[in-house]
């Protein structure tokens, strides 16, 4: 099979898109902390870099890796690397991040296209266990739940567990298959029904997070205590259900600090577990430009479009500000 890259441009992706955008937001809130320009930037730039691309121009990043575990395309990430400052390693995060410096603070984006597993987890207990303080760590998993398999696999659980297929047993069944030991055992399969995959893997992300930095703190002063507090839980589709969570790193000393970034004047900020849907209308350019034109100003119960309902209306007030514009050019 092609790489995801190849099958899915995730440059063009709306949902995506206005994600980035948000990040982008939060991540500017970081200055108690540190200057954004001044962090580490470490994420999965693909072949598009589209990420790379925003956080240089937005924020000004210039210390930025990529790491790709494809390393049979490593001259196609060469290729298409988008400024000098970018640098690429041809491995798989498992293997980049425990070699790396964790003596600067850091955004790191471990943006996966798969579901949740022992080896995200352990990448995010690599991340957490080493960052500074005010460093940010962010998660990105498909949360799209199994839908009925075919006749071949219902009769290879059958086989296996000596039980009748069961569709909420099976799920359950291959979450423990990739997480292993991580789930707890109260969870139920029924729980994973519709978004239940994004509730339960942000439960188990937040839970190695937290296990991680128990171990870390051992015997350290209060004040050097490292304390994770959540700010993002996206839900979002552009195809497939995914979830993003993440938050920020710091020592309980710099407590203040974290406080004086006012996360929470941000809209789509979530410290807990109900999520932020990134849920885009479809709507023509022109219908984008008759809504702009009445925005901000106007409540979005007072926005005016005929032909458009006042859902979808509502949510692109709520959006358009991070709302991308894909257009065509034609080059001769």
């Amino acid at each position: 099979m092609a790489s995801s890259y190849r099958r899915i441009n995730y440059s063009v992706r709306p949902a995506k898109a206005i994600e980035r955008k948000m990040l982008c937001d939060a991540f500017r809130r970081l200055s108690p902390f540190a200057k954004v320009a001044t962090y580490r930037y470490l994420g999965f730039g693909s072949i598009y870099f589209t990420d790379f691309h925003l956080f240089h121009r937005a924020l000004g990043m210039e210390d930025m890796l990529s790491m790709e575990k494809d390393a049979d395309a490593e001259e196609c990430f060469l290729f298409n690397k988008p400024y000098n400052c970018v640098r690429l390693d041809c491995r798989p995060a498992s293997a980049v991040l425990p070699e790396l410096d964790w003596r600067a603070k850091s955004i790191v984006w471990l943006d996966y296209d798969g579901k949740l597993d022992e080896t995200v987890l352990s990448d995010i207990s690599t991340v957490a266990a080493r960052s500074y303080s005010g460093s940010v760590l962010v998660i990105s998993v498909n949360a799209h739940v199994e839908g009925q398999p075919n006749e071949t696999v219902r009769q290879q659980y059958k086989a296996e567990t000596g039980l009748a297929f069961d569709l909420d047993a099976y799920r359950l069944r291959e979450l423990h298959n990739r997480v292993g030991e991580a789930l707890p055992p109260e969870v139920l399969g029924s729980e994973l029904r519709g978004g239940g995959l994004a509730r339960i893997s942000r439960k188990l992300i937040d839970n190695r997070i937290e296990e991680t930095l128990s171990d870390r703190n051992g015997l350290l002063p209060s004040e050097k205590k490292m304390l994770y507090r959540q700010i993002l839980n996206f839900n979002y589709s552009d195809g497939a259900r995914m979830l993003t969570v993440g938050g920020i790193l710091f020592e309980a000393g710099d407590f203040e600090k974290f406080e004086a970034c006012s996360f929470n004047e941000l809209d789509f900020i979530r410290f807990g577990e109900e999520a932020y849907a990134i849920d885009v209308p479809c709507l023509t350019m022109k219908e984008m430009r008759h809504l702009n034109a009445q925005l901000p100003e106007a409540e979005a119960a007072a926005l005016s479009l005929p032909g458009v309902s006042t859902s979808d209306i509502r949510r692109y007030a709520e959006l358009y500000r991070y709302f991308p514009t894909f257009t065509e050019a034609i080059f001769t």
